[in-house]
């Protein structure tokens, strides 16, 4: 693969009853742009009566971003926001200085047996973004940009891309495009982002002419125009941006440009003084306490 300087491999995880792909952070690349988090969640169905039950938890110095393919979550957070979200909208949370949330299937869509699949992902903010107040969007399907043309449809889920914009503040130059391509469709990604990467959700997917694999995540030289053609119906996913101002040290749910930081934040979710989610009772203890137990 010519245009492609590092292709990185998903770890696979089971969180008892879906399993979920994470590429990044990776290696040898730990981040893409500001992206420093992608989980590839499920497809999944849940037994009847089952779902998500992602228990409150805190974050720092990120923003995260959940798009759905399949299924619906409702997020919960210490805003006071509670927000269902459908495949296609775009649920945009950031951080900052401390944010905790949850994220779980509601009670009347769990009878069934609920299905899930989607792309849940975490962008680092820049360091003078990184203590900002926190801060929650969500933005419906049918408010994003969408590039239709010859069996290929382009939705602009956060930062800009082939000439759209998408309405959801970021803190940095942002590339996060979801494709979906016929059989035969083809486009140019062109070299306007510093940092990109390309991941098969599902799909036969060419770059350059060279094979891509579905649940691979290949990253871009920079500089080049790019040519991804599919050979059957496939969803492919773009990402990117600038690149990061310096190092970021991730630990648990906390990203930081300090280990001070991170330290700071554990100390503060060990002694429960970050707020509370509205309507919850549960939370997630740090890693080390959870080991204790």
């Amino acid at each position: 693969m010519p245009a492609t300087k590092a292709l990185l491999e998903p770890h696979v995880k089971d969180l008892g009853g879906f399993e979920v792909r994470r590429l990044l952070p990776g290696f040898p690349q730990k981040m893409v742009g500001p992206f420093i988090f992608f989980d590839h969640m499920g497809p999944a169905r849940f037994a009847p009566g089952r779902g998500v039950d992602v228990r409150p938890h805190p974050h720092i110095g990120l923003a995260t971003v959940t798009y759905l393919f399949d299924g619906a979550i409702v997020h919960r957070d210490s805003l006071g926001t509670i927000q269902r979200i459908a495949p296609g909208d775009v649920n945009w949370m950031t951080a900052g200085a401390g944010i905790v949330h949850s994220e779980r299937t509601a009670p009347a869509e769990r009878a069934g047996g609920p299905s899930l699949h989607g792309i849940q992902t975490w962008l680092a903010l820049p360091k003078k973004d990184e203590r900002t107040e926190p801060a929650f969007s969500h933005h419906p399907k049918a408010t994003l940009p969408v590039i239709s043309g010859r069996g290929t449809e382009l939705r602009v889920i956060a930062g800009h891309a082939f000439g759209a914009r998408a309405p959801v503040r970021t803190h940095s130059d942002v590339l996060y495009v979801a494709a979906e391509m016929q059989a035969g469709a083809a486009f140019a990604l062109p070299a306007e982002h510093e940092e990109r990467g390309v991941y098969v959700v599902e799909g036969e997917v060419t770059l350059d002419g060279a094979p891509l694999a579905p649940l691979r995540l290949a990253v871009i030289a920079e500089g080049q125009t790019v040519a991804v053609k599919a050979a059957a119906f496939s969803r492919v996913m773009l990402l990117g941006g600038a690149r990061m101002d310096g190092e970021r040290h991730i630990w648990w749910n906390f990203v930081a440009s300090s280990r001070d930081m991170i330290g700071e934040a554990k100390a503060r979710w060990r002694e429960q003084r970050f707020p509370p989610v509205l309507q919850e009772t549960e939370f997630i203890p740090l890693p080390e306490e959870e080991n204790r137990h």
